[in-house]
């Protein structure tokens, strides 16, 4: 047993049973995840992940070092590529996410720890019987949001958010009727 949103192809079967709400601290998952997600923004998550080894592909394999010195011939490539969501704004927003990642970096700290560090590096685990219940945005998503814009992160609305903290396992919202709970 499923979530229901999780059936409608072998992708999202895959992503739903082996990756999303599963807790990560991996730098790497985590931009990647964030990039998805803000790709997603106004789209279904069905469109990004049929895209997923296009965006590995033009994004360096998530590599926030290359990611971060991508020049505008990079960015007017990455406009011209039929593999990803080819709009300016979103690709404008992955580079300068991974350059500000980069950064933390520099200062030895971590994109995940930062992000663990809201929930006191517990992951909060929802219980849902039906998937109308889930909420679209939280208090938790509205203050991480406002953190990051803070920062000058882009594209990381509240809504965004949320689905971000369930990619990366700190929110479980799995359906209780679920078995991958």
């Amino acid at each position: 047993m499923r979530c229901p949103w999780a059936n409608s192809s072998a992708e999202m079967q895959a992503y739903h049973d082996n990756e999303w709400c599963k807790v990560s601290h991996d730098e790497k998952y985590f931009f990647e995840m964030l990039t998805l997600e803000l790709s997603q923004a106004g789209l279904s998550w069905a469109t990004i992940i049929k895209r997923r080894d296009g965006y590995r592909e033009a994004f360096a394999n998530f590599d926030v070092d290359k990611v971060a010195e991508f020049d505008d011939a990079k960015k007017t490539e990455l406009l011209q590529n039929p593999g990803i969501i080819r709009n300016k704004l979103k690709v404008n927003a992955t580079i300068n996410n991974a350059q500000l990642i980069k950064e933390m970096h520099g200062k030895n700290e971590n994109f995940s720890d930062y992000i663990w560090n809201f929930v006191d590096n517990k992951p909060i685990i929802n219980h849902y019987s039906d998937i109308s219940e889930l909420p679209a945005q939280t208090e938790l998503s509205q203050t991480i949001s406002k953190d990051l814009k803070k920062h000058g992160f882009r594209f990381v609305g509240p809504t965004i958010i949320y689905s971000f903290l369930q990619a990366v396992g700190v929110l479980n919202d799995h359906l209780d009727s679920c078995d991958f709970k």
